[in-house]
């Protein structure tokens, strides 16, 4: 009985499991079927959103394209249009010019019947001048005969007399006059010679030569001075009798001054107590032994900067006591523009203008190089620079254009050859470029500063800069008086201001800058 129970509990739970599994079969089948219709309507719904952007994105395609179609359309026909302006404007100026041309030929028709006309008429009055210096000349004659029978002697002794005794009296007249012209200048020659002299010294002779002839070196401390003087004042006794060179010491606290004409000297002093205050062994020594040295330097740097100059400009054959020379250009200057680079300036320019003159540029350059060579003479001398340029040049072998052209850059000699005004130019254009001598460097900073302070002459104006060698001017306004119409309106204004009131080369830009900043500080 028991046994029955537990089967028929077995059973009936079985067939529950299985009506189970049935009902969940069909609910998930009935779930499933739900999902995949929503899924079919959520596809067609995106499928038909599909298609209604893709037609219009397509409606929008076909406008921009149609547009595009217009734009090229309305390009084209004024490109046509310009181009059948352009053909008009030809065919009128073609016309215009036919007809200009007529009508100078018209002229010309009307001109040349004018000239037939004055030329027939000028040979009408040429055979009746003709026809009356005929007669003119007939009764010339006679009245010379008559002359001749009334005075005993003929026309051409006459004139002899005449000739002969204008000569005297003109030599009279002239011998005179250069005796009073003599003995004037005699009286006034040594006076105007003072006279220039004076006014020369006051004005130029005190700042010449303390730029020309000084040079300053600095030391340390003060303590080194006294160990340069030495004992009783033997060492710097000892330096100046090696080196040629006064030095100066004085109060100027940690320099001492070394003065002397010749500036390879001074450059020499100058490196050999470099060395003997570096090195600290001071005493006679020692110091013609450090001169000596550095003598040999100095001269071998001269030898160096002469090749290396003349490797740098392309100049070739050049006699090594030339190419010596032009290495001790280092240590001149000329009106405060040091000579080498002066020289490299004229022979750069020499070569470009012999270019554009259809000229060999190498001849040029070679000219310009050595044109100031007679300024750094080894020996003093009575001859001009340029002469004593020439001199060299010749000895060395240079070509007779190059001497040439040297001789005359200054017009001591004349001109043969066309190198020699090109020298000339090039030498003032070096000499003439804003801040290379000291007498263009004052006008040109006082331009400069004339230029700022005439941008400060107005309201608003905060900071002015002349830039560009003068050629820019840079004004810095203040934001809260100056706007930015008011900007360009002080740009105008100094600009006509500069072109009424101030003398300038060239052009003046005028940039008128203006900014607002705000600042804060994150504490």
């Amino acid at each position: 009985m028991e046994t029955i129970t537990i089967t028929g509990i077995v059973i009936g739970t079985a067939i529950g499991l299985v009506i189970g599994l049935v009902i969940t079969k069909i609910l998930e089948k009935k779930r499933g079927s739900e999902i995949i219709n929503k899924a079919k309507r959520t596809a067609s719904n995106r499928v038909k959103s599909a298609h209604k952007e893709a037609e219009s994105i397509k409606k929008d395609k076909i406008l921009q394209a149609k547009e595009r179609f217009i734009e090229l359309k309305s390009e084209h026909e004024k490109v046509i249009l310009s181009r059948e302006k352009k053909i008009a404007d030809v065919e009128k100026r073609l016309r215009d010019k036919e007809s200009q041309l007529s009508s100078e030929l018209d002229k010309n028709r009307k001109l040349n019947k004018e000239l037939a006309t004055k030329e027939a008429d000028y040979d009408y009055r040429l055979d009746f001048l003709e026809k009356k210096q005929t007669e003119i000349d007939k009764v010339h004659k006679r009245q010379v005969e008559q002359l001749e029978v009334i005075s005993g002697i003929s026309a051409e002794d006459a004139k002899s007399e005449l000739v002969a005794s204008l000569k005297e009296e003109a030599k009279s007249d002239a011998m005179s006059y250069v005796q009073d012209i003599m003995e004037e200048a005699k009286l006034t020659a040594e006076q105007d010679a003072r006279k220039i002299i004076l006014n020369t010294i006051q004005r130029v002779g005190v700042e010449q030569s303390i730029e020309n002839c000084v040079s300053v070196f600095n030391l340390e401390s003060d303590d080194v001075k006294g160990r340069i003087i030495g004992r009783e004042g033997r060492n710097i006794r000892a330096i100046e009798s090696a080196t040629g060179v006064e030095i100066i010491v004085d109060d100027t606290p940690e320099a001492i001054i070394l003065s002397c004409f010749d500036p390879v000297r001074r450059e020499v002093a100058r490196l050999s107590l470099h060395n003997l205050v570096t090195d600290g062994r001071i005493h006679p020594a020692r110091i013609e032994e450090v001169v000596k040295k550095t003598e040999k330097q100095i001269q071998q740097e001269i030898i160096e900067v002469g090749k290396r100059t003349v490797i740098d400009l392309g100049i070739h054959g050049l006699h090594p006591e030339l190419i010596k020379t032009v290495g001790r250009m280092k240590f001149r200057s000329s009106y405060g523009q040091n000579l080498l680079q002066h020289s490299r300036e004229v022979a750069n320019l020499c070569a470009l203008m012999a270019t554009e003159l259809g000229l060999n540029p190498k001849v040029a350059k070679r000219a310009g190089l050595l044109h100031d060579i007679g300024k750094v003479p080894d020996t003093e001398t009575e001859l001009p620079h340029a002469l004593l340029g020439m001199q060299w040049a010749e000895k060395y072998g240079e070509k007779p254009d190059v001497c040439n052209a040297i001789g005359a850059h200054h017009d001591e000699i004349e001109m043969k050859t066309l190198y020699a005004p090109i020298v000339q130019v090039c030498d003032a254009i070096s000499g003439a470029r804003p801040g290379a001598r000291r007498q263009v460097l004052d006008s040109y900073i006082q331009r400069l500063k004339d230029l700022e302070d005439l941008a400060f002459g107005f309201t608003g104006v905060q900071k002015a800069y002349a830039i560009q060698a003068g050629r820019e001017l840079r004004v810095l306004v203040e934001s809260s008086k100056v706007d930015d119409a008011k900007a360009s309106e002080l740009s105008f204004n100094i600009s006509q201001k500069i072109q009424n009131d101030m003398t300038y080369p060239g052009q003046v830009k005028v940039t008128v800058i203006r900014e607002t900043r705000a600042v804060n500080v994150a504490k």
